[in-house]
């Protein structure tokens, strides 16, 4: 039960820093994509540092880029270590049954390279519609909030 308190204290805190970005909308809103596009890939361990090289070259905020990232955690990861396996296998044909007991990908890349393509794909398919998704709904909530704060200051 403690790391479930210690996973919802995290996430709460992430939420409380997005709500106080101050930023362009658009910045933040692309900073969230990227890290749920990073999020979605089989790079378990390297999530949080392609999100912010990703941001420091595209001009996404490097803040909701590691926010992002928290869409694959230890609850959800094995959900996106699945469906982006199934969505690659289908799209390069591959039938090879696998187990998803492992933790890392260098553990993944061991199981075969049929297996590394297929969550490469798949993560990239998923991701791509992921982030379109968290762009325009991050840049919804964040001007909204902007509204909000600039109503309640007058």
């Amino acid at each position: 039960m403690g790391r479930i308190r210690r996973i919802k204290h995290s996430l709460g805190g992430m939420i409380t820093r997005l709500k106080n970005i101050n930023g362009n909308p658009r910045d933040i809103s692309l900073g969230m994509a990227l890290g749920v596009f990073v999020g979605t890939t089989p790079f378990f361990p390297f999530h949080t540092s392609i999100a912010l090289v990703l941001a420091i070259f595209l001009g996404g905020s490097r803040i909701a880029a590691a926010a992002g990232v928290w869409i694959s955690n230890p609850i959800t990861l094995p959900f996106f270590y699945v469906t982006t396996y199934k969505i690659g296998a289908f799209f390069l044909g591959t039938t090879k049954p696998v187990s998803f007991s492992t933790q890392s990908f260098s553990e993944l890349i061991h199981m075969g390279l049929d297996l590394t393509q297929a969550m490469i794909l798949g993560g990239i398919i998923l991701g791509s519609v992921l982030s379109v998704v968290a762009y325009f709904l991050t840049f919804r909530i964040v001007v909204a909030l902007k509204n909000r704060r600039a109503t309640e200051s007058l």
